[in-house]
């Protein structure tokens, strides 16, 4: 079986030490459609195309989806209640993450503005700027 090219530049190990150590989260853009993703892959999931070229994705996004975890796996035991959210991010992409002492939906509704917020816990950890609607104040 033939391949296209040399595989991605970065793998799965160098996907969670960008974001547990490096405090960076890297992700994988597509040369033909230029689609963005955050999952480690070899080909584009949209159109196919390989390979893949390495980018970086930006701190900052707003909630498009998410849940509370009362009851967590063995991994954010400590951590229960927590948020695990779903995050389309101002320069694009889209990535899932947590964010630590949430206990109410209310406070994840779809469009509170996040950024990431990197920590030794695992996972790709977010923290809230603003609720949604609302702009966060300036530094």
């Amino acid at each position: 079986m033939a391949t296209e090219g040399p595989p991605p530049v970065h793998g799965i190990a160098d996907f969670v030490r960008g974001y547990e150590a490096e405090e960076i989260l890297l992700a994988f853009r597509c040369p033909r459609c230029r689609s963005l993703t955050a999952t480690w892959g070899l080909a584009c999931s949209r159109c196919g195309a390989r390979p893949l070229e390495e980018a970086r994705l930006g701190p900052t996004g707003r909630i498009v989806a998410g849940t509370v975890v009362a009851v967590p796996g063995d991994e954010l035991l400590n951590e229960a209640p927590y948020a695990y959210v779903v995050v389309a991010l101002d320069d694009g992409g889209r990535i899932s993450g947590w964010i630590r002492g949430v206990d109410r939906e209310a406070d994840i509704a779809p469009g509170t503005l996040v950024r990431f917020a990197p920590s030794y816990r695992p996972g790709v950890q977010f923290e809230r700027i603003a609720p949604a609607g609302e702009r966060p104040e300036p530094p």
